[in-house]
Formats: structure tokens, sequence, C-alpha cells
């Protein structure tokens, strides 16, 4: 196998190029079905053609004593989700970390990769200030029949059942069009990014509830709270915020590049 010691926790030492690696587990019910199995490793084949800087990368997908695994990236820092714990962020702090995610998406969107469960807990922050993307289209790849599904697939994933389909994703961080079922594009990414990005501004949720059908059911009637937002704060992020949290799919950002193009704008000013 490619990690041949012990693993320690979440990590392990790759002994052939001598290198700690990240491992994530597959779930017991994804290595037994051979059609989803076979539709995971598609997936882990396209997500190991993703090589951009702020992406974590994924070195291989192996077997040990009978448990499948995925090594990927060991990145030290902490979360974003960590770092939000402390309060909002400056607001140049956090365009400059808002940039590189877009970045990031904007990398797999062009391979055709859509996240589908970006959060601050899936942002690795180095301490140097350079972002880490995790778990790219892992929420795809976990997908299985929608009759067949369970309360969660893997700890990256929140999954719930609709009378429309299959919910992948984190309820907070939900686009609408996942909230209600429907099928999703880049554009869910697009209402993702500007959750995390709101959230670092201000240090509170857009999207809350006591449970997860009350979070969706914000995040399918609330509308943000912009009166949260720092004040004198530059138009033109307003607007950013605006169009990636449209709740109509076809009004949102199309294009994480034209977000990304934004906000270098916004830092030049």
């Amino acid at each position: 196998s490619l990690v041949r010691a012990a693993t320690r926790g979440s990590g392990a030492r790759d002994t052939k190029l001598g290198r700690d690696v990240a491992i994530k587990t597959l779930p017991a019910t994804l290595a037994s079905d051979r059609d989803r199995l076979a539709r995971f490793e598609r997936e882990a084949k396209l997500l190991a053609a993703l090589n951009h800087a702020h992406i974590g990368a994924i070195y291989g997908l192996d077997e040990h004593e009978g448990t499948l695994y995925i090594a990927m990236e060991l990145v030290e820092g902490e979360t974003l989700e960590q770092k939000l714990k402390a309060g909002p962020l400056p607001v140049e702090d956090a365009l400059r970390l808002a940039l590189q995610i877009a970045e990031a998406l904007e990398a797999a969107h062009e391979k055709g990769v859509v996240h589908r469960d970006l959060k601050p807990a899936n942002v690795m922050v180095t301490a140097d200030g350079q972002v880490k993307v995790l778990d790219f289209g892992l929420a795809k790849a976990f997908t299985g029949d929608p009759n067949q599904a369970t309360a969660a697939h893997s700890p990256a994933l929140s999954v719930a059942m609709t009378q429309q389909g299959l919910i992948l994703g984190t309820a907070g961080y939900m686009s609408p069009e996942q909230a209600s079922g429907q099928a999703t594009d880049q554009r869910a990414d697009i209402w993702a990014f500007g959750v995390v990005l709101y959230e670092m501004l201000t240090g509170l949720p857009v999207f809350s509830g006591e449970s997860v059908p009350h979070i969706l059911a914000d995040v399918l009637r609330t509308e943000p709270d912009w009166k949260r937002l720092p004040k004198r704060l530059h138009p033109r992020l307003k607007l950013l915020l605006e169009r990636c949290l449209e709740k109509k799919v076809r009004n949102r950002y199309h294009s994480i590049a034209d977000v990304r193009v934004d906000i270098e704008q916004v830092l030049s000013d």
C-alpha cells in the first residue's frame, strides 16, 4: 500500500516518498458497492488531475488491511472555521483569503469539478496566510442511490433526503437549489463562496436555525442581514455578495472568474 506506517489520527507516513500525508477512509457502504466504488474511483482520478497551489492534492486511492482510503496532501495550519471562532477578519485579510478560494474554485470549474461542500471547515489556512481548499468533488463522488442514503457518507458531508432527491452539502452553506433537491452546477459553489465571505466579514453565519430543516428553510426564504457587514464597506464588495447570494440561480454570478476579477478590483481600490 501507499502508506505502510500506522496512522496517527487523520495522518500517516508515506514510506516510499518520505512524506507525511492526510488520510480519509471510505465508508464500508461505499467499498461494498461496486457501482459506487467504480464511480468514486473515476471521480478520484479526475480530482487527482487538479494541480493548483490552493487546492489540497490527492496522492492516491489505496487499500490497507481491508480499508479503502484516499491519501491527500497534509496541510499544516488551521481551518478557516477555527480562525473565525475569534470573530470576523479584517476586511483586507478576508478579501485576500477569499481571492485564493476563488482561484481554487476557478481552477476546479475549468476542469469540470464542482466542490458542492465549500465551507470554512474545508478551507485550511497556513501560518503565512496561504489557502488550501480541501475535499474537492468528494460530495459528488460519494453520491449513491438516494433511496439507499444514510445520514452521512463521510465526515465532510451532511446528507438529507427530500422528495425531489438527494441533498449533498452542509445545511448552512447550501444553495437554494441544493436545499430543495434540484440539480446543481458551479453556481452552487458561487453561492457557498458568498456565504463563506459573508461569515469572514461578519463573524456570523448567514443562515441559522435550531435544526437542519430550520436552517434549510432559512436558506430558501430568508434574505441575508446586510446590516451586519462592516460599515463603509466598498460598494462593489456589497454588490458582489448580493450577486453571490442571489436565490434565483439565473441571476447569480455564472462564473467564479467574474467574482475573482471583482475581488481583485476591490483590493486594488
